[in-house]
């Protein structure tokens, strides 16, 4: 197999024939930036490290995100026999939604851009293919990612810069940048981003816990405003550190067992929450940190909602049943969701989607759309 030819057969799927972005993807070789890999296989986590272009290309060059550092153990230092645990840290992102954002972000020739998140380095490869080596600074919360990602831009011939930092601390770049592009999810949008930004300059960024992607572009005063796009994407929060903090999943298991202190019913039909992206979303504005599992079993759903503050739900529908809701702590998770699942029925749509954003210099990311608000 010949990589140019797998690269070029990428490029015509992900990119349109007129785009500024489809020779970058036709150029760049993915495969370098994903020697090795992990992926889902009976619930655990299996190493990939293919010995020939046979096993390598076919993954390098779909359009599919890469898991590549699973909890603290990056695939690049794992063995064969290691099976690590807890949330996937870092990925290459499926090359599509990589070029959605820069399109987002409308990068033109000549802008300089940072780019939050470097990963395996295949965006920052891409941008800097594009714009130049002098016009792009990538960074990311892990030394070792930063360390790889250069020495295989290097390889390629590409010397960006690149460094270790954590993108919501403040990044001493007083209005630097023309654009802004996340590929890790942020609430709210950090204050350094806006002083990095020049007037007039735009970020492009998810809102963690969401699919929400967020668009806006900076004032004279400071401020940015601009919109939640129609359009969605989901990445991995920023990180401060090597894991991300212990979430509620020991008491997202445990409710899939116990008694609630209130036992209702709902007269709505029990939804894979995690699945159905715009009322997820929602429910990541109104109420951050939630956990879920689901289970279909065909005669019976059963969706579970935890938090670390201690509040969980248990939703079970049996066959043609009223759903049964179990819940405890402090909030009532599931009649949070039906209060939205109500909104969605009286108003024909949720109002994230579309909404006017404005980012204040001070940090706070404001969302409105006709009379509903929410604050970051």
């Amino acid at each position: 197999m010949i990589w140019e030819t797998e690269a070029a057969a990428l490029a015509a799927r992900v990119t349109h024939r007129s785009s500024p972005w489809r020779e970058a993807v036709a150029r760049v070789p993915r495969h370098v930036f994903v020697p090795t890999w992990w992926e889902a296989d009976d619930d655990r986590w299996e190493l990939r490290e293919p010995v020939n272009e046979e096993q390598w290309y076919p993954a390098a060059y779909a359009d599919r995100s890469l898991i590549t550092r699973v909890g603290n153990l990056h695939a690049d230092r794992a063995k064969a026999d290691d099976h690590p645990t807890g949330r996937p840290t870092s990925s290459a992102t499926l090359p599509s939604l990589v070029v959605s954002m820069f399109q987002h972000a409308r990068i033109d020739d000549g802008d300089e851009l940072l780019d939050v998140g470097t990963g395996s380095g295949y965006g920052t490869a891409l941008a800097a293919y594009r714009l130049g080596d002098e016009a792009v600074t990538s960074i990311d919360v892990d030394p070792y990612l930063v360390e790889a990602a250069r020495d295989r831009l290097a390889t390629i011939g590409l010397r960006p810069k690149v460094t270790a930092a954590d993108a919501t601390a403040p990044l001493r770049a007083e209005g630097q940048f023309d654009r802004i592009v996340a590929t890790v999810s942020v609430r709210p949008v950090p204050v350094g981003w806006l002083s990095a930004l020049c007037i007039g300059g735009r970020l492009v960024t998810t809102i963690a816990g969401t699919s929400l992607i967020l668009t806006a572009e900076k004032r004279p005063d400071g401020a940015a405003v601009g919109r939640v796009e129609w359009d969605r994407a989901g990445f991995m929060p920023a990180r401060h550190g090597a894991d991300y903090p212990t979430g509620a999943s020991s008491l997202l298991k445990t409710a899939h067992e116990i008694d609630g202190e209130d036992v209702t019913t709902s007269p709505y039909p029990v939804v894979d929450v995690a699945n159905a992206w715009d009322l997820d979303s929602m429910l990541g504005i109104t109420a951050p940190g939630i956990e879920h599992a689901y289970c279909d079993e065909g005669y019976r759903r059963t969706a579970v909602m935890a938090h670390t503050d201690g509040s969980w739900a248990r939703a079970v529908s049996t066959r043609d049943e009223p759903t049964v809701v179990h819940q405890g702590g402090p909030r009532r998770l599931w009649d949070i969701l039906d209060e939205l699942r109500s909104y969605w029925l009286q108003h024909g749509e949720l109002p994230a989607r579309g909404a006017r954003v404005l980012i204040t210099p001070e940090g706070e990311t404001r969302i409105a759309r006709g009379k509903w608000r929410a604050v970051l």
